[in-house]
């Protein structure tokens, strides 16, 4: 097995087709599967099934998406150390977040991070739960900080905080009823509790677009206690008296066989300490 054949069975995941990735790789379909034959006959085993739909990987591929990354990055790691006297390898993390989390816990891990483990590399993106844990199953991402936990044999989760979302309006106009997408089981229960038709109501499908609303027009709706705190404090929203509250905690879920233990557990740790810190979020 040499690094070819490894970069070659990467792209195929990224590109989804065997014939995709002969292209963003600048050589023929042909070489693509000889290359990924060659390999699966050094593996003895099965890496992807092809059809129509384009490559998927079985389970003895999934197993070696770690290893062929390991395999490139220690690849690159050799050329830079040969070509520069004084360099230092670098571990790499990766990290994920919901489009509402990034800001502060994902940016002020990064931050944290940066300043305590200087030799780590971080790799971070803000995209959709779905996607998150899409590359997190396929290992192209190592830890992911989300609202939603999906219990999977390969991940690991565990909840970092404990946020509620309460029932908000403003001072001067009280209309129209705003209501935020926070996902199925806030819906869930939401609905069971009917604060008010959420059908005949604004829908958003980000809570910082709903409440800069609710700050410039007026309007009630269910908010994050951290990123609203402030606004009550300085007498812009109120609370209503006798609404539901509802739990929304805060996870980090990770693979099992993902991570180095070392590393990772220092920048969980660091994590667990900036969510000590945070005690209002902006918008």
């Amino acid at each position: 097995m040499d690094i070819e054949q490894a970069k070659t069975f990467l792209e195929i995941i990224h590109a989804g087709t065997f014939a995709r990735a002969a292209e963003r790789l600048h050589i023929t379909q042909t070489t693509v599967t000889a290359r990924v034959q060659a390999l699966e006959s050094s593996l003895n085993c099965r890496l992807f099934i092809r059809n129509r739909a384009g490559a998927k990987l079985t389970k003895n591929g999934e197993a070696f998406v770690k290893p062929a990354k390991n395999m490139l990055e220690a690849w690159e790691q050799a050329k830079q150390l040969c070509g520069i006297s004084d360099f230092q390898a670098q571990q790499t993390l990766r990290i994920g977040g919901e489009i509402s989390l990034w800001n502060p816990i994902l940016i002020d891990w990064q931050l944290a991070m940066n300043n305590d483990m200087p030799h780590l590399l971080i790799n971070s993106q803000v995209t959709t739960t779905d996607m998150l844990y899409q590359s997190l199953q396929k290992q192209e991402i190592d830890a992911i900080i989300v609202h939603s936990p999906r219990y999977l044999p390969s991940l690991v989760v565990e909840q970092i905080a404990e946020e509620k979302l309460i029932h908000v309006a403003a001072n001067l106009q009280t209309t129209p009823d705003l209501f935020i997408e926070w996902g199925e089981e806030f819906t869930l229960q939401f609905d069971r509790c009917v604060p008010f038709n959420r059908q005949a109501a604004m829908q958003f499908s980000l809570g910082p677009m709903a409440l800069k609303y609710l700050l410039a027009k007026g309007g009630n709706g269910y908010f994050r206690t951290r990123v609203v705190d402030q606004y009550l404090k300085e007498g812009l929203l109120h609370r209503i008296k006798g609404a539901a509250e509802f739990t929304y905690p805060i996870y980090l879920v990770y693979h099992k066989n993902n991570t180095s233990p070392d590393g990772f557990e220092q920048a969980k740790k660091i994590l667990l300490d900036e969510m000590k810190k945070v005690s209002s979020w902006t918008v």
